[in-house]
């Protein structure tokens, strides 16, 4: 929906500037413009015919008195670009600027002052007369933030405007209800009253917080936090405050959610006080009351001692530890004795079956579990107790039992510890294969097969760990033999960087496991040319220099290309083919 609306805007701001240039330049006939916004800045671009001859400066004065009309007091970069309809990069531009005086002011504009042949007095702008020629060959190809954005200037490519046909009150309104619209919507270049409502609240928010001292307070803080961090959904994300309104929204939300928390906490402390006011009926309602004073507690003490709700929340955690106690003490009371002994008895009927019955880890690990759930519940059973003389019978039976599963469990569990760090370590050599980083493939593999080779012959696990000899084995040998191959093509990339560069760059180069291409530099190919036109100049002796240096380039890349067993190609700037080496050849 954000984007739908800033297109319209666009398309509305570019319309009305197409219109007044076609009211104001009367030596064109069709103008087209363009507008992005890109990264919060305004872009704005103006097209004309090749056949016409237009003013720089009067096309950008005539965008820049369209922009003051519409300008807020508040600071936005905007960059204009003039270009002929056909090519691929403007010839020229200017920055312009709005400062919070509500002027338009140009980059630089100290600068600007002191140069009067660019800048005239009665301008703030500031442009550059020819893209082309300031700057970086590089930076062209890449220069067209315009290439995918939609031609704004009619229903369809060649529409004219009679320049008779918009009157001065036309143009004001479409300036005016439109281009308006489009640079104060809320956030853009107007003041941003969410934003300061959100930066003090952000500021305030831990002196409110540690001043609560209720339920009721922290709730009112809170709702105040989710209304703050509600009303920056209306900023837009082209808007240059967007990114500081999420980096807001997100600080605001964590109080939030930290306030949530302990929140949520003190409400079930509410339940669980409700229910105490009346005597429990049963184990099992105990035991709820028990989980509703956990789950207060744990989020409370999760509030480290650097959190505006440290104060709260120790006054809190104190007295529902205190209630926690108290019902633990109930439960421990309740529980009958006798019938702790009686299902002991059962368990260790159960311990015996599963020992005898163990086939892997888990089996011994639940038998030890289970050995253990009987010993400790026999020792659980006070001396005033009914059945304490037995229970300690039992104990003298049963403690041999544990120590001797509790031993074969950890032996299995060694097992099953070193067979998973072969898989784990295998795992993350295949991970290595499928990015061709066979250096640490290859001692992946090792450790994985040494590792394998550490399982104990005794365990469930030795056979399994043996059947990953083999495979390991295999895969280890194929990463060094990768290895190999990596390392003589990184030797071969390594000396074409070095052949390719003698003070200038002479040539650039890809290549693969088949070929290598070579192409020489435009700088290159540049200083032959200067050379082989004017072979009896002062530097006739260079065009030697340069023609030896060639045939030695030549036979340096079919060195390069034999050693590394690749064909070799190699090219001038222009795409056209100098030397070829095939294998073989």
């Amino acid at each position: 929906m954000k984007v739908a609306v800033q297109q319209e805007d666009l398309q509305l701001l570019a319309k009305t500037l197409q219109e007044q240039l076609l009211v104001e330049v009367s030596t064109a006939e069709v103008f087209e413009v363009k507008c992005v916004v890109n990264k919060g800045e305004l872009m704005i671009l103006t097209q004309h015919a090749s056949d016409v001859i237009v003013d720089a400066q009067v096309i950008f004065a005539v965008i820049e008195e369209v922009l003051q009309s519409l300008a807020p007091h508040k600071e936005q970069r905007v960059q204009c670009f003039l270009r002929v309809l056909g090519e691929q990069l403007p010839y020229t531009k200017c920055f312009l600027a709005l400062k919070q005086t509500g002027e338009w002011l140009a980059d630089g504009d100290e600068e600007a002052q002191k140069d009067e042949e660019v800048i005239s007095p009665s301008s703030s702008l500031t442009y550059s007369p020819s893209i082309n020629e300031s700057e970086e060959e590089g930076e062209e190809e890449l220069f067209d933030p315009f290439a995918d954005v939609p031609n704004f200037s009619a229903s369809k490519p060649g529409f004219k405007v009679k320049p008779i046909l918009l009157g001065a009150a036309l143009v004001g309104i479409i300036v005016l209800g439109g281009g308006a619209y489009l640079l104060t919507r809320p956030c853009v270049m107007s003041e941003c009253q969410e934003i300061q409502n959100a930066k003090q609240l952000k500021t305030k928010s831990p002196q409110l917080m540690r001043r609560a001292k209720s339920e009721k307070e922290l709730v009112a803080v809170q709702q105040q936090l989710a209304a703050a961090s509600t009303d920056l959904n209306v900023i837009p994300s082209w808007s240059p405050r967007y990114q500081l309104s999420q980096e807001l929204k997100a600080s605001l939300s964590g109080r939030a959610e930290k306030i949530n928390q302990v929140v949520k906490a003190l409400q079930t402390a509410s339940v669980a006080t409700q229910k105490v006011q009346t005597p429990a009926s049963s184990l099992e309602e105990l035991q709820t009351r028990q989980h509703l004073w956990r789950q207060a507690i744990a989020p409370l003490e999760s509030i480290s001692s650097s959190s505006e709700l440290y104060g709260l929340v120790q006054g809190k955690l104190l007295n529902y530890r205190v209630r926690l106690h108290a019902v633990n003490q109930q439960i421990f009371i309740e529980e009958k004795w006798l019938k702790k002994l009686t299902a002991a008895k059962v368990v260790a009927v159960a311990a015996e079956k599963r020992e005898t019955a163990a086939k892997s880890l888990t089996d011994w690990q639940k038998a030890q579990s289970t050995w253990l759930v009987v010993i400790n519940a026999l020792n659980t059973i006070p001396r005033n107790s009914l059945g304490y003389q037995e229970a300690q019978k039992l104990l003298v039976d049963y403690k041999p039992k544990l120590v001797l599963v509790r031993d074969r469990a950890t032996k299995e569990q060694l097992a099953v510890k070193t067979y998973q760090q072969a898989l784990s370590t295998a795992k993350q050599a295949k991970a290595y294969e499928q990015q061709n980083q066979w250096q640490a493939a290859a001692i992946y593999w090792e450790q994985a097969l040494q590792t394998a080779k550490k399982v104990p012959q005794d365990s469930l696990y030795y056979t399994q760990a043996q059947s990953l000899s083999e495979p390991y084995s295999a895969a280890l040998k194929q990463a060094q033999e990768k290895l190999q191959v990596v390392s003589s093509l990184q030797q071969t990339r390594t000396d074409l960087d070095k052949t390719c560069i003698n003070g200038i760059r002479i040539c650039t180069f890809s290549m693969d496991n088949a070929e290598i291409i070579v192409r020489l530099t435009p700088e290159y190919d540049q200083i032959r040319q200067n050379n082989l036109a004017n072979p009896y100049s002062k530097n006739s002796d260079t065009a030697v220099d340069v023609t030896n240096h060639l045939q030695i380039l030549r036979e340096t890349l079919a060195v390069i290309g034999e050693n590394a067993n690749l064909s070799l190609f190699l090219y001038d700037s222009q795409g056209q083919v100098i030397y070829t080496r095939t294998l073989g050849g």
